[in-house]
C-alpha cells in the first residue's frame, strides 16, 4: 500500500460460505406462509446493491444526493450537518474526557470525567460531572443486560487486549479507550429505552457509585430475572426464519470484518517496517551531498523528499490505527452482543413451546391456557419486537458509521499520495 508496488490489487479472500451480497437481509421476508405476519423493514436495510440503486437517505430521512460529490469531504460535511440538526431535538448529552492516572498502594488505574447535560425531568439537576473508571462502565453494561435483556446493549472496548498496544497507561492507549467509552455512552444516550434506564441515571449522577454496586440483584427488573434464570432444560425446536436470517447475517458479517481487521493490521505493520527503511534511506543522500558539492543541491532535495514522505506515511498509519481499526473492532463486538440477545430470545421461546406443549397434552377437551404460559408468550413477543427494532437501529448506525469511515479513509489516502507526488515534483 505504501511501497508503491505496481499491479492490480487482489480481492479480499472470502471468510465464509457466502458473501454479504448473497446474504438475505435479516428483516426481509421470504413468504407469508413461512414467516407469519409480513414485516415492513426500511428499504435502507437491504444488503448491498449497486450504488445507482441504493437509497442514500440518512437515518433521520434527510436525502443525500446520489451523484458523486466533488470530494468525500463534502459528504462528510453533510453527515456532520445532519448530526447537528439531530442535536436540536435531543434532551440528553453525555461526554467522556479528561483521563487521569491514579496511583495507589494496591493498584494503578485511570479515571475519566463523565459530563452530563440534560433537560429531562427524571434528573434533579441540568448538569452533572462525575469520574468513572473502566470497571464502572463494565458495571453499567452488566446492569443494562440484566434489566433490559430484550435489547441490544452496545459493546465496551476490550479490557485487556488491544492489539498493537502494550502499555495500558500510555497516552495512545488511554485516548483510544476514552473515545470508545465516549461512543459507548453516546450509543446508550441515543437509545429510546436504554437512555431511561435507572442504572444509567445512577451511573451519570451518583458521586459514590460503590454504594449502588453493593445492592446487587435488588434493582433487577422482573423481566431481567425471568430471562436470567431460564435454564438449558428447554430446547428450541427451530428458530423462526427471520431470526435465523439475522443469526446467519451476523456470523458472516463478523467473519468479513475479522478478515478486514487482520489485513488492515498487516498493512499497518508493513507500513511501519517501510518507515524504518525510509528513515535510514533519506539521510544517505544528505551525507552524499556533503561529499560532492556539485551534487549537493539535488541530493539534499531527494533527502528532504524522502523525509517528508516519511511524515506523510506516518500520519496515514496513525489514522488507520486510531480511526479505522477501532470501528472494525467495535462492530465485531457489536455482532457478538446481538448474537447473545438472539440466544436469550431462543431460550424464552423454547420455554414457551415446552409449556404450551405440556398444556396440549392434558386430556381436557378445551384446556385453559395457564397464566404462566400467557406471560411467557408475552415475553417472546416482547423479545421479537425489541430485537427487530434494535436490529433496524443498528443497521442505520452501521450504514452511517461505515460510510463516514470509508469516505474518510479514502480522503486520507488521496491526501497521502498527493503529498508524495508533490514532493517528487519538487526534486
Amino acid at each position: 500500500m505504501s511501497g508503491g508496488a505496481a499491479g492490480v490489487p487482489k480481492p479480499l479472500p472470502s471468510s465464509g460460505p457466502k458473501s454479504l451480497r448473497e446474504m438475505p437481509h435479516p428483516l426481509a421476508t421470504s413468504s407469508s406462509e413461512e414467516m407469519g405476519p409480513a414485516l415492513t423493514p426500511s428499504p435502507d436495510l437491504l444488503l448491498p446493491r449497486s450504488i445507482a440503486d441504493k437509497d442514500l437517505s440518512l437515518p433521520n430521512g434527510t436525502p443525500v444526493d446520489a451523484s458523486s460529490p466533488a470530494s468525500s469531504s463534502s459528504l462528510l460535511n453533510r453527515l456532520q450537518l445532519d448530526d447537528d440538526l439531530d442535536g436540536e431535538t435531543k434532551d440528553l448529552f453525555v461526554t467522556v474526557d479528561d483521563p487521569k492516572k491514579h496511583v495507589c498502594t494496591m493498584e494503578t488505574y485511570i479515571t475519566y470525567r463523565v459530563t452530563t447535560k440534560t433537560t429531562r425531568a427524571e434528573f434533579d439537576l441540568p448538569e452533572y460531572s462525575v469520574r468513572r473508571r473502566y470497571q464502572d462502565f463494565d458495571w453499567l453494561r452488566n446492569k443494562l443486560e440484566e434489566s433490559q435483556p430484550t435489547h441490544l446493549i452496545p459493546p465496551l472496548p476490550e479490557k485487556f487486549v488491544v492489539k498493537g498496544v502494550v502499555d495500558r497507561f500510555s497516552e495512545e492507549f488511554v485516548e483510544t479507550r476514552r473515545k470508545a467509552l465516549d461512543k459507548f455512552l453516546k450509543r446508550i444516550t441515543d437509545h429510546p429505552v436504554l437512555s431511561f434506564n435507572e442504572h444509567f441515571n445512577v451511573f451519570l449522577t451518583a458521586k459514590d457509585l460503590n454504594a449502588h454496586k453493593k445492592q446487587g440483584m435488588a434493582l433487577l427488573s422482573k423481566m431481567g430475572e425471568s430471562v436470567k434464570y431460564v435454564t438449558g432444560g428447554y430446547k428450541l425446536r427451530s428458530r423462526p426464519l427471520e431470526f435465523a436470517a439475522i443469526g446467519e447475517y451476523l456470523d458472516t458479517f463478523s467473519l468479513k470484518l475479522g478478515t478486514i481487521d487482520r489485513i488492515a493490521q498487516r498493512i499497518i505493520k508493513e507500513q511501519l517496517e517501510y518507515l524504518v527503511e525510509l528513515r535510514e534511506y533519506g539521510p544517505i543522500y544528505s551525507t552524499w551531498g556533503g561529499l560532492e558539492v556539485e551534487l549537493s543541491e539535488p541530493l539534499e532535495g531527494v533527502s528532504a523528499c524522502v523525509g517528508n514522505c516519511c511524515t506523510a506515511l506516518e500520519e496515514l498509519s496513525e489514522d488507520m490505527s486510531d480511526d479505522f481499526l477501532p470501528v472494525l473492532r467495535e462492530y465485531i463486538l457489536y455482532s457478538e452482543s446481538m448474537k447473545n440477545v438472539l440466544k436469550k430470545r431462543d431460550q424464552v421461546q423454547a420455554e414457551y413451546e415446552a409449556k404450551l406443549e405440556a398444556v396440549a397434552l392434558k386430556k381436557e377437551d378445551r384446556p385453559k391456557v395457564p397464566t404462566d404460559v400467557e406471560k411467557c408468550q408475552d415475553r417472546v413477543e416482547c423479545f421479537n419486537a425489541d430485537l427487530k427494532a434494535d436490529m433496524e437501529r443498528w443497521q442505520n448506525n452501521k450504514r452511517q458509521d461505515f460510510r463516514q469511515l470509508l469516505m474518510g479513509m479514502a480522503d486520507k489516502n488521496i491526501q497521502y499520495y498527493e503529498k508524495v507526488i508533490e514532493e517528487d515534483q519538487r526534486v
